[in-house]
């Protein structure tokens, strides 16, 4: 299984903002701080605003913010919405194979893409950024000092 770098520009934009939180960060900064086209972003960050999953802020002082908090934006939800197609042979989707009927491996794939989903849904943004990497992910990527807001208390 290998994700699109679309899903894989989406999760690390969450993790940029973040761990810029509570400040704002622009889709320039995220793009020098990965270098990855700023252009291809663009269209990333748009989706994860529609999503719900950022608040874009338009305009002079504008930028980017988490939406919702940390911990719940999951990670396997990310990875589903991101992800045109999931399926991992052609039989899973539109596809014809001449074996579909008798064979196993369509079961197998399934369970097997399942259980990589289900490995993700137990884990949050909150997870990324709080495991004890968040400050020297921030320093990699030139947000030394950022720490992220702590977890909000029920």
């Amino acid at each position: 299984m290998r994700l699109t770098r679309y899903t894989d520009y989406a999760l690390r934009t969450l993790i940029y903002v973040g761990l810029n939180e509570p400040r704002q960060s622009s889709i320039g900064e995220v793009a020098r701080a990965y270098g990855i086209s700023e252009n291809h972003l663009t269209k990333v960050v748009h989706q994860l605003g529609r999503l719900g999953l950022v608040r874009t802020i338009r305009g002079r002082g504008g930028g980017l913010r988490l939406a919702r908090p940390p911990s719940e934006i999951g990670i396997g939800a990310v990875v589903r919405l991101t992800e045109e197609d999931l399926a991992l042979v052609e039989c899973f989707g539109s596809g014809h194979c001449v074996i579909t009927a008798p064979c196993r491996l369509r079961r197998v794939l399934g369970e097997a893409l399942s259980a990589f989903l289900g490995i993700l849904d137990r884990y949050t943004l909150a997870d990324l950024l709080e495991d004890g990497s968040g400050p020297e992910i921030a320093a990699l990527l030139g947000l030394a000092g950022v720490e992220p807001e702590p977890p909000a208390t029920v």
